[in-house]
């Protein structure tokens, strides 16, 4: 009965925050008795070297400022900083990353199923409101001895960050987890638009959204505006926080991005919508 009112009295982001290896329950028990996915705030090692590591943190970096370069070209650029690294190991590590060039290309990352891809519905439609359409994606974030994905979704319209998670796998459970709780926060979007990966062109993905009758919309394969929103953010949030302030493990990276994303959501005032913040824009009382 206990388990049952803190899963109802309290939202997700909330549950999480009261996680912490300063007490004297185990990660492992706290995560039950507040009902909160242990991966997501609880970092697993994942089996990469520490030099490993450091060629993915160049690598996330340098693909912020160069999303056009491919395996080649970031093999070139590690060999420019004194790394010499086969296009097997670079290529192996940009798939890890879920990274791809923005070029029409194959895709590195697993290829979703083609009876699940849906045509790209934002070329030439106004938006004009709050919840008119959302955007998804998944970035990798580096840590100081590892590293975790963050999900995230963004409202076009108002930039209002509506919901993110951080997750040790790239799985589709963990997105539709984040939309299922925006959704729950917020209401339903019209549109959520993303890009083609294995996530979103599944049959777990797609369902979900049909049976709520949210429109699909995907990105065309190689296009870089197609969700220049989103990519947009995630640079914002590894230039402002993630590479300044490289967390020690999963909690520590959970606090730090719970901060920012209030600070984004609620204070920060963007010119790209007259220089207000996503919050007033989005219709949200200040946090």
């Amino acid at each position: 009965m206990a388990k049952k009112k803190v899963e109802i009295s309290l939202s997700m982001e909330k549950r999480k925050s009261l996680v912490s290896d300063k007490e004297d329950l185990s990660l492992r028990k706290q995560c039950e008795l507040l009902a909160v996915n242990r991966g997501s705030v609880y970092y697993k090692p994942v089996g990469e070297s520490q030099e490993n590591l450091e060629l993915i943190r160049l690598m996330d970096a340098f693909f912020l400022k160069h999303p056009t370069y491919g395996v080649l070209q970031m093999q070139d650029y590690l060999l420019s900083v004194g790394h010499i690294v086969n296009v097997k190991k670079v290529r192996r590590l940009l798939r890890l990353m879920g990274i791809e060039a923005l070029y029409p290309k194959r895709n590195l990352s697993k290829l979703g199923k083609a009876e699940y891809k849906r045509p790209y519905l934002l070329k030439g439609l106004e938006i004009t409101h709050p919840n008119q359409v959302w955007a998804i994606d998944i970035t990798y974030i580096p840590m100081a001895k590892g590293f975790m994905y963050l999900v995230a979704i963004i409202d076009v319209y108002s930039r209002f960050i509506v919901g993110w998670g951080l997750h040790n796998t790239l799985d589709a459970e963990n997105s539709l987890e984040v939309l299922k709780e925006a959704i729950a926060k917020f209401g339903k979007p019209e549109i959520v638009n993303s890009d083609q990966g294995s996530q979103y062109t599944s049959k777990l993905w797609t369902e979900y959204l049909d049976s709520q009758e949210i429109k699909i919309s995907m990105d065309g394969k190689g296009r870089a505006l197609d969700n220049i929103f989103i990519e947009r953010f995630w640079r914002t949030v590894k230039q402002d926080y993630v590479y300044k302030h490289p967390a020690q493990n999963g909690l520590e990276l959970f606090g730090g991005l719970q901060d920012f994303m209030r600070h984004y959501n609620y204070k920060k005032r963007h010119q790209g919508i007259g220089r207000r913040t996503p919050s007033a824009l989005f219709g949200q009382p200040a946090a």
